[in-house]
């Protein structure tokens, strides 16, 4: 078993039915396990992380101008105008030495807090693993207080474990049915300013 499981080329789906299944697994496989849902995780975590942390830190305002933007802000058209008289002709090139870029709309202080709760039925299973490893993003931004709750007819917060998103998944109990309710109590409880949270339900219903 845990020379397949080295062996398989892993996606979220495999990630949810070991999640599900590792309470059966012996220990040596469980080790192996660790390893495949740390590959995806990690790969989902790349692909999330860039475009989540643009959109906390403000989406682009094409009306606004800024003359020290970030890579990614740059309006290159303009700054190649802006630098014609910079014209390096044996290099065929401009060198532009005042950039032009797009400023952004300032929404970080909107997301104090964001509280994930997230439906852990078996019907959830890939769902559970998406959100997971996006709090786990979140919980990465400094400027941002990441919660993540998880439940089916009781409740866990597994805030703590944020910083090790293969333990978050690990600590999910997959399966049974789900008390929403009871979950968004909880959540309420945990708030502590309603004008900056935002609480996110993750479920099926």
């Amino acid at each position: 078993m845990p020379e397949f499981l080295a062996a398989v080329e892993a996606d979220v789906h495999l990630i949810a039915d070991l999640i599900a299944l590792r309470s059966a697994m012996p220990d040596k496989t469980k080790e192996t396990a660790r390893q495949v849902v740390a590959k995806v995780v990690r790969a989902l975590m790349e692909k999330l992380e860039s475009k989540t942390v643009e959109a906390v830190r403000g989406a682009l305002n094409k009306q606004k101008r800024t003359s020290r933007p970030r890579l990614s802000d740059i309006d290159w058209p303009r700054t190649i105008r802006r630098n014609l008289q910079h014209w390096q002709a044996e290099h065929k090139t401009i060198v532009p030495e005042r950039l032009v870029g797009y400023g952004r709309n300032a929404r970080r202080s909107n997301l104090e807090e964001v509280i994930l709760c997230v439906d852990q039925s078996g019907s959830m299973a890939t769902s559970v693993v998406y959100s997971s490893i996006f709090a786990a993003v979140l919980a990465s931004i400094p400027a941002i207080s990441t919660r993540l709750v998880v439940y089916d007819t009781a409740v866990v917060d597994l805030t703590e474990d944020l910083k090790d998103p293969v333990d978050v998944l690990f600590g999910v109990q997959l399966g049974g049915g789900n008390d929403t309710p009871l979950a968004l109590a909880y959540c309420e409880t945990i708030i502590t300013e309603p004008a900056r949270s935002h609480l996110v339900l993750v479920s099926d219903l």
